[in-house]
């Protein structure tokens, strides 16, 4: 009893150190200039949660300025604060904010490389998607302030057009093929009749599980939405397509952020955000070039035990590929999609003895939107806070030929127990100030990638795909494509690789494409599994018999998203506390 009472106290006064309330005052702050982070995390009530539900966050050159200025505030504030006395626990929160804030400083410099029109992380798709699919709508109110966001989105394409805009003006301008990608993402935006377009359609969708909402009155949300698509909307977009066809004009095929002014100073900061460390470009680089030949050695053992012996890896995968192609004139989509959903189920029974904590929170799957659908790579995004939306694997089937082999490595990645288990207990784990657990200063690659791609070599190394040869290779596929992400991501900004040599290393168009909008985040998962595979090993080899996989997953699962510098300190002191 005295040692309960004992901890109790400790957690009493750990949650009133001074510093616990900056932080969560400052997190709140931070929400509330970022109204779409406050829709996606709920993270206030009543009235000044539903004025932010209404609002969209800007794009500006003035609001990152905002932004950044708020940031150093909050850093220099935190860093400022007496720690002495502070709990274990307040003290490693401590750490994670700082880090979070200074690489949001850090990033800030080089803000400009991050262009808001393009056909990967541009506002044009991303908004579109988390407001036709992901915004809570659970009564009239979200309705009422969707509607108030789609009223606004006209202008905001306007504010990323004048980005853009001023980009060019200091001769930032993105490579003529990725200027196509995003100019024909566009246009098929903008093909459908307004009352056709997802903003419209996907509404009464939404709208259709909640009651009390007359028909009447979302028959006038819907006709407010096809008006705003008429006379703002669309057109905005239309601006937007001559603004980036004139550019388009003027831009070259050179991918990297090389060609920048200060690209090389850009990349770094962003090669250290995107992988909690401080390698070089080389050094990722000559990693990538290490696992893609150990990882080509074993692909080529099982597809020479296939029959298919003649080519490159490449080559012979997609050969093999090709001819398991669904057969027929029926749709195989439908079938493909309930193929992942079965996946998902039978993850969940493999996972369970492997894991402690499981999120309450269910996951489904959904195909991607038409519209975005010819770009898209397969995500997952998270459940909403209260309940109303579950986690969601957003699979894209825009056609053929499909992919085949790879699918089950993909379903354990983004759902089952990739993405979903991780981000779904984040938000859901006790004892986390509510600003980590909800990621409100953005999420962390190299952990959440990291974790998603370990949990793709945990099915591997657990024996699930004994008996699946096939299935074995897709692994393996899988493993090796974000092994060459280490190679072609660091290529193509730091060692001038073209579009051309990416594709010709084996990388898919839409990939490559990726790539070069997003520089660095390619690097995330590789290096992030890899840091997650030698804690684990590490562990395993110094606790013999103590060693428990379930307790493992809790300790990295507890990480939350953290630095991967956090989550190393955080095995070492459970190691060392069991030896």
């Amino acid at each position: 009893m005295r040692i309960i009472t004992l901890l109790m106290l400790s957690v009493i006064i750990a949650a009133a150190h001074p510093v616990d309330d900056f932080m969560d005052d400052f997190a709140a702050e931070w929400v509330r200039g970022a109204p779409t982070t406050a829709s996606r995390t709920q993270y206030f009530e009543g009235a000044e949660q539903d004025a932010l539900d209404g609002k969209l966050t800007p794009v500006t050159a003035a609001y990152q300025a905002e932004r950044a200025a708020l940031a150093r505030r909050g850093l220099a504030e935190l860093r400022a604060f007496d720690t002495a006395g502070a709990s274990t626990e307040t003290l490693r929160t401590v750490s994670v904010m700082e880090w979070l804030l200074d690489d949001t400083v850090r990033g800030a410099v080089h803000q400009d490389y991050q262009f808001p029109l393009n056909q990967f992380t541009g506002v044009q798709r991303r908004l579109i998607g988390y407001l036709a699919s992901s915004m809570p709508i659970r009564h009239e109110r979200d309705a009422e302030n969707y509607v108030s966001r789609v009223g606004q989105l006209g202008g905001l394409i306007d504010d990323a057009t004048a980005e853009m805009k001023r980009r060019d003006s200091k001769g930032l301008l993105l490579p003529d093929f990725i200027l196509t990608a995003t100019i024909k993402q566009m246009e098929r935006f903008v093909a459908p009749a307004p009352e056709a377009n997802l903003l419209a359609t996907s509404l009464p969708e939404r709208l259709a599980p909640w009651e009390g909402v007359a028909p009447a009155t979302a028959a006038r949300l819907v006709a407010e939405v096809v008006d705003d698509l008429n006379t703002e909307i669309y057109p905005a977009y239309r601006r937007a397509v001559v603004v980036l066809q004139d550019q388009l004009a003027r831009a070259t095929s050179d991918a990297g952020l090389w060609r920048l002014e200060h690209g090389e100073a850009a990349y770094a900061t962003l090669l250290r955000h995107y992988t909690n460390s401080d390698m070089t470009p080389r050094e990722v680089h000559e990693l990538g070039l290490r696992e893609v030949a150990r990882i080509e050695a074993e692909m080529d053992e099982i597809l020479t035990a296939q029959g298919f012996t003649t080519g490159t890896i490449t080559e012979r995968y997609r050969a093999l590929e090709a001819s398991i192609q669904p057969e027929g004139d029926t749709d195989p989509r439908p079938r493909l999609l309930q193929e992942y959903v079965d996946w998902v189920e039978d993850a969940k029974v493999r996972a369970a003895p492997l894991f402690d904590m499981l999120p309450r929170a269910p996951v489904i799957v959904k195909r991607e939107p038409p519209f975005s659908e010819a770009n898209a790579a397969a995500h997952y995004s998270t459940p909403a806070a209260d309940g109303s939306m579950p986690g969601i694997f957003w699979v894209p089937l825009p056609g053929e030929p499909y992919r085949m082999i790879s699918r089950r490595s993909l379903t354990y990645h983004e759902a089952v127990p990739g993405h979903h288990f991780q981000l779904a207990l984040q938000q859901e784990m006790e004892g986390l100030p509510k600003w980590w657990a909800k990621r409100v200063f953005g999420g962390n690659s190299a952990y959440s990638e990291g974790w998603a791609l370990y949990a793709e070599w945990l099915a591997h190394d657990d024996g699930w795909y004994d008996g699946d040869p096939i299935g074995r290779l897709g692994y393996l596929d899988s493993e090796l494509l974000r092994a060459r992400r280490l190679v072609v991501d660091t290529g193509i900004h730091a060692f001038k690789w073209t579009r051309q040599q990416v594709i010709d290393y084996g990388i898919k168009v839409s990939e490559a494409e990726r790539y070069v909008v997003y520089p660095g985040q390619a690097c995330s998962y590789k290096v992030g599994q890899l840091t997650i595979v030698e804690l684990r090993r590490d562990a395993e080899k110094r606790l013999g018999n103590k060693f428990s996989l379930p307790a493992f997953h809790n300790i990295i699962l507890r990480g939350a998203c953290a630095p991967l510098q956090v989550v190393r300190a955080d095995v070492e002191a459970w190691v060392k506390a069991l030896e």
